[in-house]
């Protein structure tokens, strides 16, 4: 997002953000963008900027450039940083008649347009500690039996966050966590150890859990259900649109994706990508051939922040000093060949 815009977003926000401290947060961004690769350009700013601030006062820091000195000094503060902006709120069946509906009419039309040996491909987009994931794979098992789950699914499970990637790995719940999961499904797929829940370790292998940056990574591709809930309201409009370009393409022309209760595809973020299936479940269907090339290109580029205020650089180089389990992301428009190939 240019300066300007960014800037106008913050100060006209209900907070009543200073212009000044509007202007020190992009700087701020932009020595993130400058050391670490990271692009915070599609994030809502007010939200981004509170969640940066309350690290900032767990290390008793009051102002971002003293900020950036303790980075620069502190390698695995950034680490930390990183962690903490992702907000991770979910559950289990988390809005059960969302679910019903995927159980009773998207996966059926799923199975129903596959050859009976054919892969079925699934990505939960922004998935936190895992419960979404693990929910599409209770609503596979139970419509395919356990061997065909095991032979034809292959569910990607992808969020910002490398600790909620870490503990969705674990596959191991609370009993209040796992309250939203009906009592015959709980019995049959996850063993209880002590005063913990842990799904199956038989039927782990087709579900992949990795760190992934929605507005930034490649997407993974042919995908027949995406389900992306409670993720988008979290980029400002640009965002957005980038998001959704990215989950369209994505998808296989036949492909399903499921949003969140307040997320759809608007005029200004891509509404004619998705064709609508279910307005009160927030799921829609793919376009195919929907997304033009400026829509394309607006999408997989990856912009360089450039911001014109004093003592504030243009990007010239991505020094390779990323947290340790992020990956390098190229400053170039991404071409198809570039997309994940996860089969």
């Amino acid at each position: 997002m240019p300066l300007g815009n960014a800037l106008l977003e913050l100060t006209a926000s209900s907070e009543q953000i200073l212009f000044e401290e509007a202007q020190e947060f992009e700087a701020f961004l932009n020595y993130l963008w400058e050391s670490y690769s990271f692009d915070f350009t599609g994030y809502k700013r007010p939200s981004l900027m509170r969640r940066v601030q309350q690290r900032m006062e767990v290390i008793a820091i009051a102002s971002y450039s003293d900020y950036i000195n303790y980075l620069k000094k502190s390698p695995e503060e950034a680490t930390l940083l990183f962690e903490s902006l992702p907000v991770n709120c979910t559950a289990f069946f988390r809005d059960q008649q969302v679910w019903d509906e995927i159980a009773t009419e998207i996966i059926p039309q799923i199975i129903a347009n596959k050859s009976s040996d054919e892969l079925i491909k699934v990505w939960s987009a922004g998935c936190a500690t895992g419960e979404e994931a693990y929910t599409l794979a209770l609503l596979l098992i139970e419509a395919l039996g356990v061997e065909q789950f095991k032979q034809r699914v292959k569910i990607y499970a992808t969020d910002f966050s490398q600790e909620a990637v870490y503990q969705a790995r674990q596959g191991s719940y609370s009993r209040n966590q796992v309250a939203g999961i009906p009592p015959d499904l709980l019995a049959k797929y996850f063993e209880q150890i002590d005063q913990r829940y842990s799904f199956r370790q038989d039927l782990r292998r087709p579900i992949i859990f990795t760190q992934h940056n929605l507005l930034q990574d490649a997407p993974i591709s042919k995908v027949d259900l995406l389900v992306c809930r409670n993720t988008l309201i979290y980029f400002n409009l640009e965002g957005q649109l980038r998001a959704l370009v990215r989950l369209h393409f994505g998808l296989k022309d036949s492909g399903f994706l499921v949003l969140g209760r307040s997320e759809a595809p608007t005029a200004s973020t891509g509404s004619t990508l998705f064709s609508l299936v279910n307005q009160q479940q927030r799921i829609f269907a793919k376009v195919p051939k929907a997304c033009t090339p400026r829509l394309f290109l607006k999408a997989f580029h990856q912009q360089k922040y450039n911001l014109p205020a004093q003592g504030v650089h243009s990007v010239t180089s991505l020094p390779p000093n990323r947290p340790a389990g992020c990956q390098y992301e190229s400053t170039s428009v991404r071409e198809p060949a570039a997309v994940l190939q996860m089969v």
